[in-house]
């Protein structure tokens, strides 16, 4: 991988060539995150723009480059290297996954899915989004999640040469603090139009606030299935949730969440044989394999 800190149509921006298994289009539409959406009319082949760890970059492509706006060297080396997962071989990720079955849609899912990366989310996020996301669609799961970061977030700046790469939304905010959701109380969150969610969204955001969650274990520890356990501790959080945050926002590439979506493709591809189907069995990157599977399932193979 080259990096170069250059001007491109007329922006600052870092280029980074020689870049393989990294499909800008794919990572930000496979719903792992819910801050990103397309730019209008780029010149790139595809390009998305959002906010992560409070700030606004937006993220261009065109074959094996990428073009990440309104950053530095420094910052790609020290946020958006590890944030896009650039630090992983993706290539030798896949070829363990594929070493552990010969099912053919596993096969064909990884080969179908390829560019896809688990991007390194802030934790608080990951967890807070995935509750949110509990009972909903992408869209709405948007729409929730931008209502609390402009009640409860901070500004975020864009360069005003940049503004149009953030349409449709007109100002950004970062994600919000657990201590301000607190602030709001589960009746102001519920004013937010989370609905049902709100008395969990508070629960959670209490926690974090209080140091109950402890990050450093759920990122650190050996076992997978105590982590689940106690993010299942948070009201209203169950073992796809967990599940969820655990993989998209502490990069624990074994936890494999279990929605709609998955327990098709088990049942569609996994259970001939009678043998009961486990994550276990596609190794530690099982939830990976997992965002292959539903890529292929949910975008490519209705």
């Amino acid at each position: 991988m080259t990096v170069v800190e250059e001007r491109k149509n007329n922006y600052p921006c870092v280029t980074l060539k020689g870049i393989k298994n990294f499909d800008v289009g794919k990572i930000f539409d496979c719903g792992q995150c819910f801050r990103f959406n397309p730019v209008p009319d780029t010149p790139h082949e595809v390009e998305f723009s959002g906010v992560a760890y409070g700030r606004f970059i937006s993220v261009g492509q065109d074959g094996d480059e990428i073009y990440l706006y309104n950053t530095d060297a420094e910052d790609f080396e020290n946020i958006w290297k590890s944030y896009l997962a650039l630090d992983e071989d993706y290539g030798a990720i896949s070829a363990d996954i594929a070493s552990r079955s010969e099912n053919p849609a596993l096969e064909r899912a990884i080969r179908v899915g390829e560019g896809i990366r688990i991007l390194r989310q802030e934790p608080w996020e990951a967890i807070c989004s995935f509750i949110v996301s509990q009972n909903n669609n992408i869209p709405r799961i948007k729409k929730i999640i931008e209502a609390m970061s402009k009640k409860c977030g901070e500004i975020v700046s864009v360069p005003e040469e940049m503004l149009h790469k953030v349409s449709p939304l007109t100002e950004l905010y970062s994600f919000p603090a657990p201590e301000a959701l607190v602030r709001e109380g589960a009746d102001g969150l519920f004013a937010l139009k989370t609905g049902f969610r709100a008395k969990y969204i508070y629960d959670a955001a209490k926690k974090a606030a209080d140091g109950k969650i402890d990050y450093e274990y759920l990122r650190s520890s050996d076992d997978t299935s105590e982590c689940v356990r106690r993010l299942c501790e948070i009201k209203g959080v169950g073992p796809k949730v967990a599940s969820c945050a655990l993989l998209f926002g502490f990069a624990r590439y074994d936890a494999f969440p279990v929605d709609v979506w998955i327990k098709k493709v088990i049942a569609k591809y996994f259970s001939d044989g009678g043998e009961e189907f486990s994550p276990e069995l596609l190794g530690s990157y099982a939830g990976i394999a997992q965002q292959y599977l539903f890529y292929y399932e949910r975008y490519c193979n209705q």
